[in-house]
């Protein structure tokens, strides 16, 4: 089951640290210049805490772009200077959030609990959680791809019923290639992509999860992109540094 055919392909922009209310504002007069609106694909904008309020209102009329956050705390409200929360999230405009990004985990020190929660309160919420998992060099040098894959998933949905299992979005991110030039090969991606596949749809189905999209992430660029949305079950892209400009951006989501 390639999983190509069935989902429509999903574009994602993650902005990090990059672009404040200014920025967004000139990037996306340019970018929505370059790109109409699309019927046949999905656009998602990360862009950083900040500047979501101006991404949204810039989208208004662009329907077919969605609005993201990069992250959220794992409770929905008290005393935690400095944390954004799901109903904060929504009330500004975004639909969709971020969780267990590779950043997260290893800088932040996120675990597997906090992706849980953090999962639970997205689909509260009403929110659609796009899940990142990803092993570290080490662990793939070691062989362990697959359970850190397999325990990062499972961990990620395991306070949802099935029903809202199936609302979400994954992205398969080794954390070996992100922001570092070094990209997981079309059958690297696939592999994985595969695992995921059938670890869905031990879980919800084979019908159910042939309809969740999952993403690749890790120095996705305008050179690698077609060859890696043609590996099996590859339904789209998660992009950091190569989302940055509007013209090479443009380019990527007309892949």
């Amino acid at each position: 089951m390639s999983g190509r055919q069935m989902v429509p392909p999903v574009f994602a922009a993650n902005w990090k640290l990059n672009h404040g209310p200014s920025d967004a504002r000139a990037f996306l007069q340019r970018f929505l210049a370059l790109v109409p609106r699309q019927h046949d694909r999905t656009l998602l904008l990360f862009p950083s805490a900040l500047a979501v309020g101006a991404v949204v209102e810039a989208l208004r009329d662009r329907p077919d772009i969605q609005v993201g956050v990069q992250n959220v705390h794992t409770e929905a409200q008290g005393a935690f200077t400095g944390e954004n929360s799901v109903q904060q999230a929504r009330d500004v405009g975004a639909r969709v959030v971020l969780v267990g990004h590779s950043e997260r985990r290893q800088l932040f020190g996120e675990t597997d609990a906090d992706t849980a929660r953090k999962v639970a309160l997205v689909v509260q919420a009403r929110l659609v959680p796009l899940l990142c998992v990803g092993e570290t060099l080490a662990e793939r040098e070691g062989g362990l791809v697959e359970a850190v894959v397999q325990r990062q998933l499972e961990a990620g949905v395991s306070l949802l019923d099935d029903a809202q299992a199936a609302g979400l979005l994954v992205a398969y991110e080794p954390v070996w290639a992100i922001g570092t030039g070094r990209t997981a090969t079309p059958e690297d991606a696939g592999d994985v992509h595969s695992l995921l596949r059938r670890l869905l749809s031990d879980r919800l189905g084979e019908r159910v999860a042939s309809g969740i999209p999952l993403l690749y992430g890790g120095s996705v660029n305008r050179g690698n992109v077609q060859a890696l949305l043609a590996a099996p079950n590859v339904n789209g892209v998660l992009v950091g540094g190569a989302s940055l400009d509007p013209d090479g951006w443009a380019s990527i989501v007309r892949s």
